[in-house]
């Protein structure tokens, strides 16, 4: 099993097959729009930009279990997103990352990169997990690493 056995509606609702992206490495993101860690979409669009013509993809999932701080639809999240940070990485529909409503991509993710302690729920907004070009979970980052100290990581794989 791999990321590429799952799909994700895209901020306008249409359906995205993980397997669009195979041979590539990923970077996905559960993000929030009104979080202290929301500038860190401008160092995940910065890695985007400088690496997606070598490789990377940044899949950004919005998340509002967080402290509410992802309330908006998605035309809000795609307008801020954009008007804010000019993200241009594709972003997807908001799901849930924890509990019984948590999204297959995400029980997956968590399965094969445990958190802190061994847990497998997310602890915060703007968790990453590094995906090689094979599909498979490399590692997983905290909630507070910022972007770039993910470059030599993410440079290795591509």
């Amino acid at each position: 099993m791999s990321v590429y056995d799952f799909s994700a509606n895209s901020l306008v609702g249409e359906e995205v097959k993980l397997d669009t992206y195979q041979g590539k490495v990923l970077l996905i993101v559960n993000t929030a729009s009104k979080c202290g860690l929301t500038p860190q979409y401008e160092g995940l669009e910065a890695l985007y930009k400088e690496l997606n013509v070598q490789g990377l993809e940044v899949l950004g999932f919005p998340c509002n279990q967080f402290g509410g701080q992802e309330p908006g639809d998605s035309n809000e999240i795609a307008s801020f997103c954009l008007k804010n940070y000019g993200v241009s990485f594709p972003m997807f529909e908001k799901i849930d990352v924890n509990g019984s409503t948590t999204h297959p991509l995400y029980k997956f993710l968590k399965s094969e990169a445990k958190g802190l302690l061994g847990s497998e729920n997310i602890k915060w907004n703007f968790t990453k997990f590094l995906i090689n070009k094979e599909g498979e979970v490399v590692e997983r980052y905290a909630p507070t690493t910022p972007p770039e100290k993910l470059k030599s990581d993410i440079e290795k794989l591509l």
